[in-house]
C-alpha cells in the first residue's frame, strides 16, 4: 500500500454514500466513487458549500452541477510541478492525485540514474507522469490516442516550465505504436503504462483490459533496454488485482533480475481519518533501483 500524502493544493476532505468531497486548490468538488459504499454521516461543513458536484445519469454518464462561480480551468501545484484542473466529462479533472507517490518514485529513479534516461509513457492522458519524469531530467515519449488529452499534456508541461524539455508527443493507438517501436528497435530505460479498463480500437472494436493486459505487457516489455530501470503498470480495474499484474510483470521481466512489487494507491481522508483506496500499481524494478 502506498500513500499519496505530499499535497498542499489537494485534499480528500471526506468520503461517504458513494461520493468524495475534495479540495482542488481554492475550489471544493463532489465526485462519485463506486468504492465508497459506506453510509456515514456527512459532518464535514464543506459538503454544504461545494462549488460543483458531478451527478450521474440513470441513462449513463452524467454532468456537472455548478453551485457557485467557478472558472473553466484553474491550476494546482505539486512541489515544483504545476497542473491544469478542469471539470471534464465522466467526473474527471485531468489529475489523479493518488498517482503523486508514483511521480515521486519515478523522479528518484531518474535522478539516481543520471543522464540519458529514456521514458515511454503509454495511455499518458494529461501527462502528469510525463511532466514529473521530464522535470527529473529524462527524455519522454508521451503516447495517447486522444488528440485533446495530448494537448492538455503539452499545456501541463508549459505550466511547469518544461515547454522546451525533450518530450515527444504522439497521438496514436498505444498497442500499434508499441508494435512499430519494436520493429524500429527503439528501447527505453523506463516504461509507464496506465491503460483504461475498457476502450475501442481504431476500427471500433471493443476491448477489455483483463483480456488485453498480458499482450500489452509482453509486447511493451520487449522495448526495455539492457540497462532498463523500471516498468510501472497502473490499474483502476476493480476485477484486476495488483498481484495479478505483478505476476505478469515478473514473468515477462524475470530474465532481467531485479524485483517486482504491487499494492493499492491511497489518499488520506482529512475529517474521518483512514485511507481511501484509489487504484493500484505494479512495478518491476532493476537492482539499480534498490531502496527507492
Amino acid at each position: 500500500m502506498w500513500k499519496s500524502d505530499g499535497w498542499s493544493d489537494y485534499e480528500l476532505l471526506d468520503c461517504t454514500r458513494g461520493e468524495r468531497l475534495e479540495r482542488w486548490g481554492e475550489y471544493i468538488l463532489i465526485r462519485p466513487d463506486p468504492q465508497v459504499i459506506w453510509k456515514t454521516e456527512r459532518t464535514a461543513p464543506e459538503w454544504e458549500r461545494a462549488d460543483a458536484r458531478y451527478i450521474r445519469s440513470e441513462k449513463g454518464g452524467g454532468s456537472w452541477e455548478i453551485r457557485r462561480r467557478i472558472p473553466e480551468r484553474w491550476r494546482i501545484k505539486y512541489g515544483t510541478l504545476t497542473f491544469g484542473v478542469r471539470m471534464m466529462g465522466f467526473k474527471h479533472t485531468g489529475v489523479f492525485p493518488e498517482q503523486s507517490v508514483n511521480w515521486e518514485r519515478i523522479s528518484k529513479i531518474i535522478n539516481r540514474a543520471g543522464d540519458g534516461v529514456r521514458i515511454l509513457n503509454l495511455f499518458a492522458y494529461t501527462g502528469c507522469a510525463t511532466v514529473a519524469a521530464a522535470a527529473a531530467g529524462a527524455s519522454v515519449c508521451h503516447v495517447d490516442a486522444s488528440k485533446g488529452m495530448v494537448a492538455e499534456a503539452k499545456e501541463n508541461a508549459r505550466l511547469s516550465g518544461l515547454s522546451d524539455a525533450p518530450i515527444r508527443y504522439i497521438v496514436d493507438d498505444c498497442l500499434k505504436f508499441v508494435e512499430r517501436e519494436g520493429r524500429r528497435g527503439h528501447k527505453y530505460e523506463g516504461i509507464i503504462m496506465d491503460p483504461p479498463s475498457y476502450g475501442r480500437g481504431p476500427s471500433g472494436e471493443v476491448w477489455h483490459l483483463e483480456e488485453s493486459i498480458h499482450e500489452l505487457i509482453i509486447k511493451t516489455s520487449s522495448l526495455l533496454s539492457d540497462d532498463a530501470l523500471f516498468f510501472l503498470v497502473n490499474s483502476y480495474t476493480t476485477g484486476l488485482s495488483p498481484m495479478t499484474v505483478e505476476y505478469m510483470l515478473g514473468r515477462e521481466c524475470e530474465g532481467r533480475g531485479g524485483v517486482t512489487e504491487s499494492g493499492e494507491l491511497t489518499l488520506p481522508v482529512k475529517y474521518s481519518g483512514g485511507l481511501l483506496p484509489c487504484g493500484a500499481s505494479a512495478w518491476w524494478l532493476s537492482r539499480r533501483c534498490k531502496g527507492l
